[in-house]
């Protein structure tokens, strides 16, 4: 019995010591990381330095080293952010990965900024106002002449502008279970 709980004793000492060993390193300079982010974040309601959070999406290893194991918890943050606005305005998104959890230890880490910057939002409505004041002013011109014409193209005009707000999805966003790697700009210790 007594040779049972030392066999258990020093297996279970074995393990930890294993599990001690594998995951540390030095990870270098444009190392990739990673990440599945647990919530959806939008263009539209995304503020600078709002906290997301993250898991690593799969292990980051050094010379077959497990460094940091797939499921840390990563930590991110809006790093910028913009909306599309209603009439002009280019949409844009992008995290960056503050620190990751191994082990109960938290590390930070400086990386690039990972995500997307939209269609520019001017162009679109220019086109809806143009286009709106043509037809307009076509449809005016053979209701009213010239005058016709005139009123035609400021009331098509305003409807293309209406029609351009309203319509099309031109926000950026980042989904719940999208995968963002991030690269990292300093080495990275993890013990």
């Amino acid at each position: 019995m007594k040779r049972n709980w030392i066999a258990v004793f020093a297996a279970v000492l074995l393990l930890c010591t294993a599990g001690s060993v594998q995951a540390q390193g030095t990870l270098p300079i444009g190392s990739t990381i990673s990440v599945t982010v647990d919530e959806t974040v939008s263009s539209k309601t995304a503020s600078v330095g709002q906290r997301v959070d993250g898991s690593v999406a799969a292990n980051v290893t050094i010379n077959g080293k497990v460094v940091i194991p797939k499921g840390a918890k990563a930590n991110l943050e809006v790093a910028s952010a913009q909306s599309a606005g209603k009439f002009k305005g280019q949409p844009k998104l992008w995290l960056k990965l503050v620190s990751v959890e191994v082990k109960g230890k938290t590390y930070t880490a400086s990386t690039n900024w990972a995500g997307q910057t939209g269609a520019s939002r001017g162009k679109r409505t220019a086109i809806g106002a143009g286009g709106g004041a043509a037809a307009g002013a076509v449809i005016g011109a053979i209701a009213g002449g010239g005058t016709g014409a005139a009123i035609g193209a400021a009331v098509g005009a305003g409807a293309g502008t209406g029609a351009a707000a309203m319509t099309g999805k031109t926000e950026v966003e980042i989904k719940a279970e999208q995968k963002v790697s991030f690269r990292l700009k300093t080495a990275l210790t993890v013990q």
